[in-house]
């Protein structure tokens, strides 16, 4: 990956529908150049997936999760992975382990992720961040 991948990601990162066109402007180059790049970069898993960021007006939140020193954090970050309000599922260094980015209805959902976190037999403590906000960088 060199200088044009990163400049090609940079873009898409803060909109993933922009067209190749606007980006080969923005970096200076063709378009069947970024299209190629942009090719090559997912079959080779630079860029696992394409998605979206919405405004629902739903809660969203970080729950930083400690794990038991024994724990294969991998191993949990997939199952949590799969529940249906997470949107990311990171494996951190510092005092937590895991953190978890949600999107519920409500606070009473992101409780019940809570809980459903607390629940999980490797998890030995919980902290919860609510999302007042977001700028795109």
């Amino acid at each position: 990956m060199d200088d044009l991948d990163r400049q090609i990601l940079d873009q898409l990162r803060r909109d993933g529908r922009t067209p190749y066109t606007e980006i080969a402007d923005e970096v200076g180059t063709s378009e069947g150049t970024v299209r190629n790049r942009v090719e090559r970069m997912i079959d080779e898993d630079v860029i696992e997936r394409f998605t979206i960021s919405t405004r629902t007006g739903n809660v969203q939140a970080m729950i930083e999760l400690s794990v038991a020193v024994d724990v294969d954090t991998k191993a949990v970050s997939e199952r949590i992975a799969e529940w249906d309000e997470v949107d990311f599922v990171w494996m951190v260094s510092g005092e937590q382990d895991v953190v978890l980015v949600v999107d519920a209805a409500d606070t009473r959902g992101v409780n019940d992720l809570i809980t459903k976190a607390r629940d999980q037999e490797e998890v030995v403590s919980t902290k919860t961040r609510l999302i007042l906000d977001e700028e795109l960088g």
